[in-house]
C-alpha cells in the first residue's frame, strides 16, 4: 500500500481543506505539517511505506472486540491518523533507518472518542514491532485508570484468534508480556508507584489533565539513552489549573504556530477554535461538538448524545463543568476569556529592521515593570502615514535565564542573541539597566520621545527618575475602561494590516500567550492571569497605544474649540 492510499493520509487532506470547519485549527495545522512528510516535501522526516504496510497487515490480523471486525476496518479516521504518524514517520538522514521521527504523540480528546482504546492499539503494535526485550509503562492518577489501557489491551486479544494463542501474549496479573518479541507492558499509578528508575522504550499518560508534570517528565528521563523513544499523552480537558496536559498543550501550540522549535511532536488538539469561547456560543454552535469530537462527524448517534449532554448543561448548572471540559474540551472557567489575535495574523505585519526609519520620528514609549524576578518589557511606537510601528525590549533576570527558559518553554539564550530581550541583574531584574535602556534610545535611535507611559505598580521609582531626567511621564491605570480603547485599536490595525513591527520572536510568543476577557460594560483588555504565558510586551504596547490614542483626542479637542 502506498501512503496516499492509506486511510490516514486521506484524513488528513480532508482536515485541510479551507471550507471544513468541523476539524479545529491545530489539527488542520499538524495534518498539513504531516502531509509535507508523506508528500516527500520534508528534509527531516518521511513516511516509511514497508513499516506502513506492517502496521496494515497486524491490524488486519487484530478483530475489534466491539465491532467484531479486522482491525483496520474499525478504526476510526483520526485514530488511523494518530497511529500511521506515530509509528510509521521516520528520521531521515540518519545511519539506522529505523528511528521514528516522533518522540511525543499529544492527543487533546473529548470523552468517548475511544482514545484508550486506540492507544491499546498503539501499545500491541509497540509489543510486536519494537526491538526486543522492550518496556513499556502507562501512567495514570490511580491503579484503576491506568489499568484501563490494560484491559483494552486484553479485550483486544482475546477476541483476535491469532493474538491470543500461547506463543503470542501472555496476561498475567501485573503486566502484559509478548513473547515474540520478549517485552512488556506494565500499568502503573502516580498514587502508589514511583516513576523514577524505569527504562520506558514508550509510555502512555493517561488523564494528563489530572496529573502534575512529575510522572510524565519521569517516565521522559528514563528515556534519555534510547534513541528510538515515544512518549503518548492523553487527556480531556480538565478545570484545574496546575495540571500536566495544560503546559503540553501549550508547548504544541507554539510548535505548530513556528513559534517553538521542537519538531518532533505529532499533537492533534480537538479543541474549540477561539472565536466559539466566548457569548456562550457553545450552547449554539453545533461546531463546538464537532471540532472537540471527531467521531461524532462520522457517527450520528454520538453527536445526538452529546447534544442531548449540552441541552441539560444549558438548563442545569450544575451539569455544566463536566460537560464542557469533558464533552467540548473547554475550561468552564475559562469562558469568557479568548484570544487576542490570531499569531498568523500577527506575524503578517512583521518588517525587517531597519534603524533608518526611525530616525527624527516622534515616538511614545510604554514600560511594564512586573515584580523584580519577572519579565519586564518596553514598548515604543509611532504613527507614520496611517500606519501604527511598534519596537519592544524584554528584560529578565539574568542568573534565571535557564531557569526561564526550561519552565517556559522559550529559547532566552536566542532572544538574547536576536537583541530583543537583555538579561540583566542576578535573581531579579536590575531597575537601573532598564532606566538606562530607556535614557539612551533618543540618542541610539533618533527619535524624540514625546511622552512615557507607565503603571503605578513597581514603577512609581523608576517614573520619578525619568522624569528628573526631563521626560513627561504619564501614569496609566490598568483598568479595562482604560486600557479597552487601546487594545481594540491594536487588535484592529493587525488585522488590517496598519501594523508594522520588526522581527521579535519573543513580542510574537507574548502574542500567542496573550487572554483577554470582558467586563460587564464589554470593555475588553489582556488578563495576565488568565493567559498562557508571559505578556509583559503585548501589555507595555497597548500602553503606548494609549499615550498616543490621547494625543489625538486632545488634538481633536484642541481643534474644535478653534473652530
Amino acid at each position: 500500500m502506498e501512503i496516499k492510499e492509506s486511510k490516514a493520509y486521506k484524513y488528513a487532506q480532508w482536515c485541510v481543506i479551507e471550507p471544513n470547519k468541523k476539524v479545529p485549527r491545530y489539527v488542520k495545522l499538524q495534518a498539513k505539517d504531516w502531509l509535507n512528510k508523506a508528500d516527500g516535501l520534508d528534509e527531516e522526516a518521511y513516511v516509511d511505506e514497508k513499516e506502513l504496510n506492517k502496521i496494515v497487515k497486524i491490524l488486519k490480523l487484530m478483530v475489534h472486540p466491539d465491532l467484531m471486525c479486522p482491525m483496520d476496518e474499525g478504526l476510526e479516521d483520526y485514530a488511523w491518523l494518530l497511529i500511521v504518524a506515530t509509528l510509521c514517520t521516520k528520521l531521515k538522514n540518519n545511519d539506522d533507518k529505523d528511528i521514528r521521527y516522533y518522540i511525543t504523540a499529544l492527543l487533546e480528546i473529548s470523552r468517548k472518542n475511544f482514545k484508550t482504546f486506540n492507544s491499546a492499539v498503539i501499545f500491541i503494535l509497540l509489543l510486536l514491532t519494537d526491538k526486543p526485550f522492550s518496556r513499556f509503562f502507562s501512567v495514570a492518577p490511580d491503579l484503576k485508570l491506568s489499568s484501563e489501557l490494560k484491559i483494552a489491551i486484553r479485550k483486544i486479544i482475546k477476541v483476535s484468534p491469532l493474538l491470543a494463542e500461547d506463543d503470542v501474549f501472555k496476561v498475567l496479573r501485573s503486566e502484559i508480556r509478548c513473547l515474540l518479541t520478549d517485552s512488556e507492558y506494565i500499568p502503573l499509578a502516580y498514587s502508589e508507584d514511583k516513576m523514577d528508575g524505569k527504562l520506558a522504550n514508550a509510555f502512555l499518560a493517561d488523564e494528563a489533565g489530572a496529573m502534575d508534570s512529575y510522572p510524565i517528565e519521569a517516565m521522559r528521563s528514563s528515556q534519555i539513552t534510547l534513541f528510538n523513544k515515544l512518549g503518548i499523552i492523553i487527556s480531556t480537558q480538565y478545570p484545574n489549573d496546575n495540571n500536566a496536559m495544560i503546559d503540553e498543550i501549550d508547548i504544541s501550540k507554539k510548535v505548530l504556530d513556528g513559534l517553538m522549535d521542537n519538531k518532533r511532536r505529532f499533537s492533534l488538539l480537538y479543541e474549540p477554535n477561539d472565536e466559539f469561547l466566548t457569548e456562550d456560543k457553545w450552547q449554539t454552535e453545533d461546531l463546538v461538538i464537532y471540532q472537540s469530537n471527531p467521531v461524532a462527524v462520522s457517527n450520528d448517534y454520538v453527536f445526538e448524545a452529546i447534544k442531548d449532554m449540552r441541552t441539560m448543561a444549558i438548563l442545569y448548572e450544575n451539569k455544566r463543568e463536566n460537560y464542557l471540559c469533558k464533552h467540548n474540551n473547554i475550561k468552564y472557567k475559562g469562558l469568557g476569556v479568548e484570544g487576542f489575535v490570531d499569531i498568523t495574523k500577527v506575524r503578517e505585519c512583521k518588517i525587517e529592521n531597519n534603524l533608518e526609519f526611525w530616525k527624527g520620528k516622534k515616538v511614545y514609549l510604554a514600560f511594564d515593570l512586573s515584580q523584580s524576578g519577572d519579565n519586564t518589557a518596553v514598548a515604543m511606537i509611532t504613527e507614520y502615514k496611517g500606519v501604527l510601528y511598534a519596537m519592544v525590549w524584554g528584560f529578565i533576570p539574568a542568573d534565571k535565564v535557564e531557569l526561564k527558559s526550561k519552565k517556559e518553554n522559550v529559547n532566552y539564550r536566542q532572544l538574547i542573541r536576536d537583541k530583543v530581550c537583555f538579561a540583566c541583574g542576578d535573581e531579579v531584574i536590575d531597575y537601573g539597566f532598564v532606566e538606562k535602556f530607556i535614557l539612551d534610545i533618543e540618542e541610539n535611535y533618533g527619535v524624540e520621545i514625546l511622552q512615557i507611559g507607565y503603571d503605578r505598580w513597581n514603577a512609581l521609582s523608576s517614573a520619578q527618575k525619568l522624569e528628573a531626567a526631563g521626560y513627561e511621564m504619564v501614569e496609566i491605570k490598568q483598568h479595562s475602561s482604560v486600557l479597552h480603547p487601546p487594545t481594540k485599536l491594536l487588535k484592529e490595525t493587525i488585522l488590517s494590516k496598519k501594523f508594522k513591527y520588526e522581527e521579535n520572536r519573543l513580542l510574537e510568543i507574548n502574542f500567542q500567550n496573550a487572554r483577554v476577557t470582558e467586563d460587564t460594560n464589554k470593555n475588553k483588555y489582556v488578563n495576565k492571569k488568565k493567559s498562557e504565558g508571559k505578556v509583559d510586551m503585548v501589555v507595555a504596547l497597548i500602553n503606548a497605544i494609549y499615550l498616543l490614542q490621547q494625543e489625538q483626542l486632545n488634538t481633536v479637542d484642541c481643534t474644535i474649540q478653534v473652530i
